[in-house]
């Protein structure tokens, strides 16, 4: 099994020239025409290295874990016929530990469950709704912020419906981490990372993410649909659907961006298997990963 690296560089790309090919971890980039918030890569670097796993479902498709390791294995068996080496790039802690550390079928909800959820959440507040989830499910409770509406929903709403703690499905089924796993991760100074979200927020913007949100509504890909919620989507339709000023569009989305990367260090720091660097460290990577490679191929 390839490295796996948390964090979307460069580097993932001058490392295709050392014969692997990229997997992309992103829930957002999943979605087709979901293009300039995800940060997919551009089409010609596409083009010059072989990336899986982006624009495979429409923004209406509800993508799973479950259905991300099937796409996965289906890659890594791609790459592998073709005497290349899979490389895992991306943030989302859960697609990643799915993947490498197991996880079982977790059972469909029933609509009702859903929406007695939704209606408490609107009574009770999210505060309390976390709370339930610690008392039900305290290991997946203390994996997610407290604010974080869809996975407190969804660990609620598995726990009703099966009577089961969500955290509870992890690990029963294949574990694709093997002893020869690489796992890298890019540690960047809080002041430097907050510079960067800036800049990026304010490009996209530039390059039209609002305009690029007008156009998935008038596809029909309303604000309620789960890839809709994603960061930066999410407020560019409060922006349109007028909850928002325009300027404050911007900074809304530069602090839930900063938020959700905090928790995203969070989760992978749990990983005690990962080697982390500076991303400037770049010699350094190269060295531990080309050496993985002599050995481990």
């Amino acid at each position: 099994m390839g490295p796996t690296a948390s964090g979307k560089t460069a580097l993932s790309l001058e490392l295709a020239a050392f014969g692997f090919e990229i997997i992309s971890a992103d829930s957002v980039q999943v979605y087709r025409y979901l293009n300039i918030g995800s940060g997919k890569p551009a089409v010609e670097e596409r083009s010059s290295v072989r990336h899986y796993c982006i624009d495979i479902v429409d923004p209406d498709y509800n993508f799973t874990a479950g259905e991300f390791c099937r796409c996965a294995d289906s890659a890594v068996g791609e790459i592998a016929q073709r005497g290349k080496v899979p490389l895992f790039v991306g943030g989302t802690g859960l697609y990643i530990d799915s993947y490498f550390f197991g996880l079982s079928e977790i059972p469909t909800v029933e609509e009702s469950i859903k929406k007695d959820l939704l209606q408490e959440l609107q009574k009770r507040g999210i505060a309390s709704l976390y709370k339930e989830l610690k008392e039900c499910d305290p290991a997946f409770a203390s994996r997610i912020h407290p604010n974080d509406r869809q996975r407190i929903l969804r660990g609620l709403e598995v726990f009703r419906q099966s009577g089961r703690p969500l955290s509870s499905f992890f690990g029963e089924t294949m574990r694709r981490a093997s002893e020869n796993t690489l796992f890298v991760g890019l540690r960047v100074a809080r002041d430097v990372l907050r510079e960067r979200i800036s800049e990026r927020v304010d490009s996209m913007l530039r390059s039209g993410l609002v305009e690029e949100v007008e156009c998935l509504r008038e596809r029909g890909y309303g604000p309620d649909l789960k890839s809709m919620k994603s960061i930066g989507y999410a407020e560019v339709n409060l922006f349109l659907d007028g909850h928002m000023d325009k300027s404050g569009l911007a900074e809304k989305i530069k602090i839930n961006t900063a938020r959700y990367a905090k928790r995203q260090m969070t989760w992978f720091g749990k990983n005690d298997r990962i080697q982390w660097f500076a991303p400037e460290e770049k010699s350094r990577i190269f060295d531990v990963i080309l050496k993985w490679k002599e050995t481990s191929g």
